[in-house]
């Protein structure tokens, strides 16, 4: 298992650059360096891999626990928040992306499609509820909020479940990757159900009499 100081400065490190690498593809392929090209619309192109790699990233982060359960290590968890971040940073460029370069900074027309097209308005409401969740994600806040702060963050879960159901209705034809996401969130949510539902049995014979 690798230590704290391992996990900071080394593992955390390459996390991030990991995290990054999809950004840095997205740049070479918007200045059509060497074999890398962005494709005939652009805008969309961007906003849909922003969008993707958000919703990405947030299941892995949901993984993180039953990661640490299954390997009964603590280290998973030191990479759980800043998987979450990285997810915030995608879904938030995703949606600067469709603000920007989709309408234009047209509010109006934003407001209309926010309340005229479903897949648009769960969107919204995905990433309304990242906020606060991103904003709340220091040691500092968790201090503050106390036992708040739990109850918060379970916000990512009904946020997991409207990103994913925000892209399966954003995908008009070939839904299989849509498909292939939501699969991997009812295995997550489902582990934490059986899991809960196994601490509660076991509860009570652990209790001295």
């Amino acid at each position: 298992m690798p230590g704290q100081v391992q996990i900071r400065r080394v593992w955390k490190p390459l996390a991030h650059v990991a995290c990054a690498l999809p950004l840095a593809v997205l740049l070479l392929e918007l200045l059509a360096v060497g074999p890398f090209r962005i494709g005939p619309n652009p805008a969309l192109a961007i906003r849909d891999t922003l969008g993707t790699w958000g919703l990405r990233l947030l299941l892995a982060t949901l993984a993180m626990t039953p990661l640490r359960l299954a390997t009964g290590q603590a280290w998973p968890l030191a990479f759980r928040r800043l998987l979450g971040l990285w997810s915030f940073a995608y879904v938030l460029l995703h949606f600067v992306t469709y603000f920007v370069l989709d309408r234009g900074i047209e509010l109006g027309i934003i407001l209309e499609d926010v309340a005229k097209r479903p897949y648009i308005t769960i969107g919204t409401a995905a990433f309304l509820l990242m906020v606060p969740l991103a904003v709340t994600s220091t040691a500092g806040w968790r201090r503050r909020l106390g036992p708040r702060w739990t109850r918060l963050h379970r916000l990512v879960y009904p946020v997991a479940i409207l990103a994913c159901w925000h892209y399966y209705w954003l995908v008009k034809r070939d839904v299989r990757e849509p498909l292939l996401y939501v699969t991997v969130l009812l295995m997550l949510l489902g582990w934490r159900l059986v899991a809960r539902r196994a601490a509660r049995r076991t509860a009570p014979a652990a209790r001295p009499d």
